[in-house]
């Protein structure tokens, strides 16, 4: 894991009050069904009437809108104001709060979620928390955007920076098993999805400027051979760049 500790949580608040309006959109994967349904399967009886669910760095409530009704609570977690307000038709109960210091009791849930949040987060101490107020037996499921490996990481990862300038994680799917292992969880399983996203609408999220866009851009147009590979890089005649971008889906049982 590639982290980056001078960033603030004042920065990621701003960087995401200045995305809410237009968060949803800015990603084929945040309202992916596909995606949110290779979540559900997997976490399978996990997912029950009698579950109480807790969505840290709910943002929109996008996953919480697709537990709810498969699960007994929902509740969001989110710093975000602009971003939560979102989420409040998609949750039982929400609460403005930091995953790294979770305002709640010890073994309160039986599932902890977390969906592109711990990137922006001291990770170990909040997928520690995590596990805290998870249950003995329940579960912790985190998804992240990942590197595929060693030949693409450090080119994905200027990408992500340049894209998200609040970032503080870069991943790749054996970080999220580390942590999810250094926390405290007796087993964890890891499976991965492919998010075929339009790299200029997934960098036109509304806070960044041209200038940042545009270099993110060069990054592919430049791209090595091995980040080819692995991500099948599409430059299109219209001028768009296509990516098959890798998520990693790693679910963890509390000890």
């Amino acid at each position: 894991m590639k982290t980056r500790t001078e960033i603030t949580s004042a920065e990621v608040v701003a960087h995401f009050t200045a995305r809410s309006g237009r968060y949803d959109q800015s990603s084929c994967w945040c309202t992916d069904l596909a995606l949110l349904t290779r979540i559900s399967d997997h976490l399978g009886p996990a997912l029950a009437p009698t579950t109480a669910v807790l969505d840290v760095a709910c943002g929109t409530g996008l996953v919480s809108q697709h537990l709810r009704g498969k699960v007994g609570q929902v509740v969001g977690i989110d710093l975000t104001e602009a971003m939560f307000n979102q989420a409040r038709a998609h949750v039982d109960a929400l609460v403005q709060g930091s995953a790294e210091c979770l305002p709640f009791r010890n073994n309160s849930f039986d599932l902890a979620i977390e969906r592109q949040g711990i990137q922006f987060m001291n990770a170990p101490a909040a997928v520690a928390e995590m596990v805290r107020v998870t249950k003995p037996g329940g579960r912790l499921c985190l998804v992240q955007l990942c590197a595929y490996g060693a030949e693409d990481q450090e080119e994905y990862f200027e990408i992500l920076r340049l894209r998200n300038p609040a970032r503080k994680n870069f991943f790749r799917r054996s970080d999220l098993v580390g942590l999810l292992s250094a926390a405290g969880c007796a087993r964890v399983d890891l499976y991965e999805h492919i998010s075929v996203e339009d790299v200029g609408r997934w960098a036109n999220h509304g806070a960044i400027d041209d200038r940042r866009q545009a270099a993110l851009c060069e990054v592919y147009h430049r791209a090595s051979p091995g980040f080819n590979r692995h991500h099948a890089v599409r430059l299109e005649e219209d001028g768009r760049i296509i990516d098959r971008m890798l998520f990693g889906i790693a679910i963890g049982t509390v000890d």
